[in-house]
């Protein structure tokens, strides 16, 4: 059974950072492209970065300005999410989903997300 784990969120001023984790269980996370979304109140779900586990390449919401990184442990099973500069805009449940072969906003695996709130 696929499931994917979500945590790190939290509260948190803006200008500051988080960083979120994903854990994968039941499969291989080597096996698969990952990514992270996010979904704010009344705002339709957008992706926000997505890798490749097998190279390390990313792709990112061209809007974050490179204040976000993705990355994964394979060891571990885990992706994460580092996020600095925190911004109020970027309040939103955080998902990470799992997709074979390709990056996709419509991936095959979901987790169930995480609370991000940034405070002015």
């Amino acid at each position: 059974d696929v499931q994917l784990q979500a945590s790190g969120g939290g509260l948190v001023q803006a200008g500051g950072s988080l960083r979120l984790s994903c854990v994968g269980s039941g499969f291989n996370v080597g096996d698969y492209y990952m990514g992270w979304f996010r979904q704010a109140p009344g705002k339709e779900r957008e992706g926000v970065a997505c890798i490749n586990t097998t190279d390390g390449t990313t792709y990112y919401l061209d809007s974050l300005k490179g204040r976000f990184t993705m990355s994964n442990d394979n060891a571990k099973n885990t992706v994460y999410l580092q996020m600095n500069s925190l911004e109020p805009e970027d309040t939103a449940v955080y998902i990470c989903a799992a997709n074979k072969g390709y990056c996709s906003r419509a991936a095959g695996h979901w987790g169930k997300g995480t609370q991000v709130t940034v405070s002015s």
